[in-house]
């Protein structure tokens, strides 16, 4: 249906008016216009009826008649804005800081911070961090802290003088920082029209966006709206039916089914055409808005009627809504080798791995049992893959490697130290592999990569991986709010730090194809190139500074990844002695002790 839009007369179409608090009068002093000449009485005012007989006489007619009488309504309306001619409208009620509540989340913060955080800091200083947001609403505030000379006292400061001035407190006294940092803000919030203008919400904002820029990276406060959205994600967050869907003509259909979803379960397949959701025809709606009808509560029911891509006839398929993680595990094979691209790790990733890793090994057998000499390789695409659920990454490699550390978190809480450790059973039987990554290869899929590569259980080929080795933990505030705080460096089995360092692969394929040519050439007689600037980056250890990383990563640059990698790949799978001189200068993995712990996620 078409849509007519009304457009003012004189105004061309989409140009947008202009508004201003308040008007000049063409003719008015600074308008650029001439001004029309005024008559004034005896005692200086302007005498309206002399006023009105010179506009007549000038604009004599219909005309004259008109714009007198625009004159006389212009009148009226600045005669009612005169003070006391009029009801003024009162000021909205002013916003109060809720002292007690802010008090409460500044608090529950230091209280959950001190004792975290990667490197050791006071609540005095995560304080003194944090009040510099006052500062970044306001320029004109300054905070200064003389804490540390005897009997020294916080300040807020402005040009006109001293705002705030407070006693500081013991410097880890938690509750006693909170209540300083809530009593200047309470200070600011009384005089500056500028933090009263930005609300309570931007002021508690500001103050960790402050604190946080002198931590790492990651850690973070989340507001309460967008932390109650994050908790609902990380819970399951709404449920469908697992089918992604497309527009073809006035018709929906089918683009793909998750694996992992009701749909797939059912038989639908792609291609089929959905013609109605409980009852509602979806014939000519948009494919998102159908996707809408489809979502609902994990468990709650819905039926589609759908209809084969040709041909007449339907079907009623009933379904009961599930979360449905992302399909992160997508395989092919060429040859002898086997290609599974890996693009996060959800909460099915590992098992999505089991079943093709199951159905590769066993497609190589005529006798119903894995015969591992007809895989001749398996390739690990980790590029653009940025990490998820560290426990999926673990479990991956319990899949491919018989035992062992896989990867060690370590922080100052003894309740962030665990050794995550595998033992099981390799289900390839030792087929060489290869995985592949480039410089946004990250979090998760870096553990994975190091892990197989620490065990000489795969040769890493591509560029340096983006380096995010760190682990958060998630405090709930009182506000609503979160706070992802950084608590443990992950440690590679073999203990270098993969944060700042990443990975640095055994074939770089980031320096140009005549170089990469020739890695491959000296691999087949034996000679590693790569085999300092990787021996030296597995032998780094934390805290290393950023000149000495910078000097590991320039062996390898990151980049992008490309089809050099998949070709290096399969040379290295179709070369076998290149491939054992890619894994034998790394030296010996530790072994996991019983009891190491199988738990953790990082994000």
């Amino acid at each position: 249906m078409a849509v007519l839009r009304l457009r003012r007369p004189g105004r061309r179409s989409g140009t947008r008016p202009t508004y201003r608090n308040s008007e000049r009068i063409p003719g008015s002093p600074g308008s650029g216009t001439r001004q029309a000449p005024s008559v004034s009485a005896p005692d200086g005012r302007v005498s309206g009826g002399h006023a009105l007989k010179l506009l007549k006489s000038r604009l004599p007619g219909p005309r004259g008649r008109a714009t007198l009488l625009l004159c006389v309504v212009l009148a009226c309306v600045l005669a009612a804005s005169v003070p006391g001619s009029a009801q003024t409208i009162p000021p909205p009620p002013r916003q109060e800081l809720d002292t007690a509540l802010a008090t409460g989340v500044i608090q529950t913060a230091l209280t959950v911070l001190q004792p975290r955080t990667l490197e050791p800091h006071t609540a005095h200083q995560l304080t003194i961090w944090g009040l510099n947001g006052l500062t970044a609403i306001d320029p004109g505030l300054t905070v200064e802290d003389g804490s540390a000379q005897p009997g020294g006292t916080v300040r807020l400061q402005t040009p006109q003088g001293t705002l705030f001035s407070q006693a500081a407190p013991a410097a880890d006294d938690s509750a006693g920082w909170a209540r300083l940092a809530v009593a200047m803000a309470a200070s600011a919030w009384s005089n500056s029209p500028a933090i009263r203008d930005v609300g309570q919400q931007a002021v508690i904002q500001s103050f960790f966006d402050e604190l946080f820029n002198h931590l790492d990276p990651y850690s973070r406060y989340v507001a309460p709206a967008p932390a109650s959205t994050e908790r609902a994600a990380r819970s399951g967050g709404t449920a469908s039916a697992g089918l992604t869907l497309a527009r073809q003509g006035r018709s929906i259909v089918v683009a793909s089914v998750n694996a992992n979803g009701p749909a797939w379960s059912a038989g639908i397949a792609v291609g089929m055409r959905l013609l109605s959701v409980d009852g509602r025809s979806v014939r000519g709606q948009q494919p998102d808005a159908v996707a809408a009808l489809l979502q609902g509560d994990p468990g709650s029911q819905v039926t589609l009627v759908l209809a084969p891509p040709t041909g007449r006839g339907q079907t009623s398929y009933p379904l009961a809504r599930a979360a449905v993680p992302p399909e992160t595990v997508f395989a092919f094979s060429n040859g002898n080798i086997v290609v599974m691209r890996v693009t996060g790790f959800s909460a099915d990733t590992a098992q999505e791995m089991s079943q093709f890793l199951d159905q590769a090994t066993q497609d190589q057998s005529t006798d119903r049992k894995p015969d591992p000499h007809r895989l001749r390789g398996l390739i690990f695409d980790l590029r653009g893959n940025r990490g998820g659920l560290l426990q999926q990454a673990v479990t991956s490699v319990a899949l491919v490697l018989d035992h062992g550390i896989a990867v060690t978190a370590r922080g100052r809480d003894p309740q962030s130290n665990h050794v995550w450790a595998v033992q099981g059973g390799d289900l390839t039987f030792g087929v060489p592999i290869v995985v592949l990554v480039d410089g946004r290869t990250a979090s998760a899929a870096e553990i994975m990569a190091a892990a197989l590569s620490d065990h000489r259980r795969a040769v890493v080929v591509g560029s340096s991986t983006l380096g995010k080795g760190l682990v958060q933990t998630i405090a709930q505030l009182p506000d609503g709010g979160e706070l992802f705080v950084t608590w443990s460096r992950v440690l590679a089995p073999l203990g270098w730090p993969l944060q700042g360092l990443g990975v640095i692969p055994q074939v770089c394929t980031s320096r140009g194809q005549a170089k990469l040519d020739q890695q491959l050439h000296d691999l087949g007689d034996g000679t590693f190139d790569q085999r300092d600037a990787v021996i030296a980056s597995r032998a780094a250890r934390s805290p290393l500074p950023i000149a000495r990383i910078l000097e590991l990563r320039a062996s390898c640059p990151a980049a992008i990844g490309s089809d050099a990698d998949l070709d290096a790949a399969r040379t290295l799978l179709e070369t076998p002695g290149a491939y054992r001189a890619a894994l034998v200068p790394m030296p010996d993995a530790p072994v996991a002790e019983a009891g190491g712990s199988a738990g953790g996620i990082d994000r």
